[in-house]
This record gives C-alpha cells, structure tokens and sequence, in this order.
C-alpha cells in the first residue's frame, strides 16, 4: 500500500512561483507512474502532470510551459514546480501513483491507484 503525502502549497500572487512536493512510504516510486491533478472548488478533479518511470512527462494545455514535473526515487518524492501561476490555478492539488509496474503517465484519473489528501494552492493578490 502506497501512502502519499503532498506538501507545498499556500499562497501565491498571481505571476508567483510554487513547488509541491508528494512524499511516499510504503512503495519505491521507481516503479510507479505519479501524477498530479488539482481540483478548484465546485469543479471536477483535473489533469495537470504526470512522469513515467524514465522520465516522460505529459502535461495538460493549461500548464504547458509552466509547470514542470520531476521524480527523485533516492528520496521517493516527486514534485511539481508551478511558475507564472494564475488565478485559475487555484486549487487543492492532489499527487496520485498508478499501479506498480504500470508506467505510461496517463492523464486519466480512474488509471491511478493511490492518492494524497491534497495540499492547497491559492493564487491572490
């Protein structure tokens, strides 16, 4: 069983820089694809970023440009660097893991397994 824990967020200007981080126990992430999704409120749960085994990362349009994904298996965290946010970032982000040995970073959310309580990212002047 995987536990994540995201960390990270608060609250940003607009234009402001971010970076959450999603810390696991229970399972080495070598072996894991992670994604991070976010949810604002009164909307759906959505797909910002994900990273393979080997590093492929696939981002949504939104963020394209802004948001850099990235994995560090020697201290099994994975983060997220967010720049130029915007007010409609704002959102609690979630960090999810597919099951093992499944490594395509997908952007649909029924793919991944194991997810974090979230952390929230508010961007306000």
């Amino acid at each position: 069983q995987v536990h994540l824990v995201e960390s990270g967020g608060g609250l940003v200007q607009p234009g402001g820089s971010l970076r959450l981080s999603c810390a696991a126990s229970g399972g080495t992430l070598s072996r894991y694809a992670m994604g991070w999704f976010r949810q604002a409120t009164g909307k759906e749960r959505e797909f910002v970023a994900a990273i393979s085994w080997t590093n492929s990362t696939n981002y949504d349009d939104s963020v394209k440009g802004r948001a850099t994904i990235s994995r560090d298996n020697a201290r099994n965290t994975v983060y997220l660097q967010m720049n130029s946010l915007k007010p409609e970032d704002m959102a609690v982000y979630y960090c999810a893991a597919r099951s093992y040995g499944q490594s395509y970073p997908t952007q649909s959310i029924n793919d991944y397994r194991y997810w974090g309580r979230g952390t929230q990212v508010t961007v306000s002047s």
